[in-house]
C-alpha cells in the first residue's frame, strides 16, 4: 500500500466584508453547502468528522452551523490558533485522514470580528492599558525592523498595497475591489509610522470550507489537487519581537528562526517540494511589511532581498512567482477563522485553472498565515 493521498474534493467561500444582516452561523451554512456541493456529496452521512477554525464566534461555534444543516452526529472539533485557526484545522484533518482514521472530513473556518482595532484575551490587560499589546503599535516596530535590516522604505510597503489591491480588484470575493496608487497609500493617515492606514489589512467577516478525502494514490489522481504539507509551528524563546513579547527591545535574535520559517522548513520537509518549485502563494498580509517579510522567511528569497524581489516584478501577476493573486488581506480583509481557508479555496482554484487572476500553468502552490501566539502555518498543495 502507498503514502496515503488526502485530495481536496470540494471547496466554498462565502465572500469577505460586512454583513450586518447575516449572522456567522450563517456565513459558514453559506460555504459548507457550497463545499459539499462542489465535492459532489449528496448522501449522507456526507463526513466522518468536522473541525471549525474560529476564534470570536463563541462556544460550539462549529455545531451551529452543522445542527442547521442537519449534519451533526460526528465528532465536531472547533479549533483555535489565532489568524492560523483555519490552517490548524486542515492540519488536524489532514493528519486524521492520513492516519487512517477517517476518510472524508469537513474543514471550515467562520468569522465576525468586533469592528476596530483587534482586541485579544492573549495579552494580559496592563498590557493593553498601557500600550504594550496594541497592534499597530507591534506591526509597526516589526516594520521599522525590517526596513532597516533589509534596506527598505514607505515606497516600498505602498508598491505592496498597490499590487495586492490590484489583484483584488478582479477578486469578486474581496472587499476592496478599487485599484489605488502610491500617491494615495502614502496620503492615507498614518496610524504608527511607518504604516498608512491603507498600509493595514481591515478585520471583517466571512467563512470558508474544504472537504479533504482520502485518495487511491497520486498516479490515479494527477488532475486533482492534494495536500503535500500542512504545518503549524509556533514561536521559539528568544524571538523578541514576536507576537508573544511584542514591544519588548532589540537584541541580536537572528539565530532564532521565525515561526514561519519552522513551519516553511517543515512543509518543504514533509513535501518534498522546495521554494523554488512553488509557482502561486498566498501569504500573510496583515500590514504590508508582513508581505515583505513573508518573502525572506518564506525563503522565497535571501534575507535583506525583500525589496529587490518586489521590484523584480516576480511576485506581481505575470510573474515567475505571483504572490497574493487574490489580492491578499490587504483587499479581502481579515475573519480571522476564515483567512486561511480562503488562501486555501484561492489556490484550489488557481491550481484548478478556474481563478479570477489565473497563474498560467500553476501546478504547486503554498499557504501562509502568521498569527497571535505566535502560530504560524504553511499549506503546500499540487496537482
Amino acid at each position: 500500500m502507498g503514502e496515503p493521498v488526502v485530495e481536496i474534493a470540494g471547496v466554498g467561500l462565502h465572500p469577505f466584508g460586512r454583513f450586518p444582516d447575516r449572522s456567522v452561523t450563517e456565513l459558514g451554512i453559506h460555504a459548507v453547502r457550497a463545499a459539499l456541493n462542489d465535492a459532489g456529496i449528496t448522501a449522507r452521512p456526507a463526513f466522518q468528522a468536522a473541525f471549525c477554525g474560529t476564534a470570536y464566534a463563541g462556544v460550539a461555534a462549529g455545531h451551529k452551523v452543522l445542527a442547521a444543516l442537519a449534519l451533526t452526529g460526528c465528532p465536531i472539533v472547533d479549533v483555535e490558533a489565532g489568524c492560523a485557526s483555519g490552517a490548524a484545522a486542515l492540519m488536524l484533518a489532514d493528519g486524521a485522514i492520513r492516519a487512517g482514521q477517517y476518510e472524508t472530513v469537513l474543514v471550515f473556518g467562520i468569522e465576525k470580528m468586533p469592528k476596530g482595532i483587534i482586541r485579544s484575551t492573549f495579552f494580559e490587560p496592563w498590557r493593553e492599558e498601557v500600550g504594550l499589546a496594541a497592534t499597530p503599535a507591534y506591526f509597526a516596530l516589526r516594520a521599522q525592523r525590517l526596513m532597516r535590516e533589509s534596506a527598505l522604505t514607505k515606497e516600498d510597503l505602498a508598491a505592496v498595497v498597490v499590487k495586492n489591491r490590484a489583484n483584488g480588484a478582479a477578486n469578486p470575493d474581496a472587499m476592496f475591489r478599487t485599484p489605488v496608487t502610491a500617491r494615495e497609500v502614502l496620503g492615507s493617515r498614518v496610524v504608527c509610522e511607518p504604516l498608512h492606514l491603507w498600509m493595514l489589512c481591515s478585520p471583517n467577516e466571512g467563512a470558508a470550507a474544504v472537504v479533504l478525502r482520502r485518495a487511491e494514490g497520486v498516479s490515479a489522481h494527477r488532475s486533482r489537487v492534494v495536500v503535500r504539507a500542512a504545518t503549524l509551528r509556533s514561536h521559539l524563546p528568544g524571538n523578541v519581537l514576536g507576537e508573544a513579547t511584542p514591544l519588548a527591545g532589540l537584541i541580536d535574535d537572528r539565530d532564532i528562526p521565525s515561526p514561519t520559517t519552522l513551519a516553511a522548513d517543515a512543509a518543504h520537509e514533509e513535501s518534498g517540494v522546495g521554494p523554488d518549485e512553488i509557482d502561486v502563494v498566498e501569504c500573510q498580509d496583515t500590514d504590508a511589511a508582513r508581505e515583505l517579510l513573508a518573502y525572506e522567511e518564506l525563503r522565497l528569497c535571501a534575507p535583506g532581498e525583500a525589496g529587490s524581489l518586489l521590484a523584480s516584478g516576480e511576485v506581481h501577476l505575470g510573474g515567475r512567482r505571483p504572490v497574493n493573486p487574490s489580492g491578499g488581506l490587504l483587499s479581502k480583509g481579515e475573519p480571522l477563522g476564515a483567512s486561511a481557508l480562503g488562501q486555501v479555496v484561492e489556490l484550489t482554484l488557481q491550481l484548478r485553472g478556474r481563478a479570477a487572476n489565473q497563474v498560467d500553468g500553476a501546478r504547486v502552490a503554498l499557504a501562509h498565515t502568521v498569527g497571535r501566539g505566535a502560530n504560524a502555518s504553511v499549506v503546500i498543495l499540487s496537482r
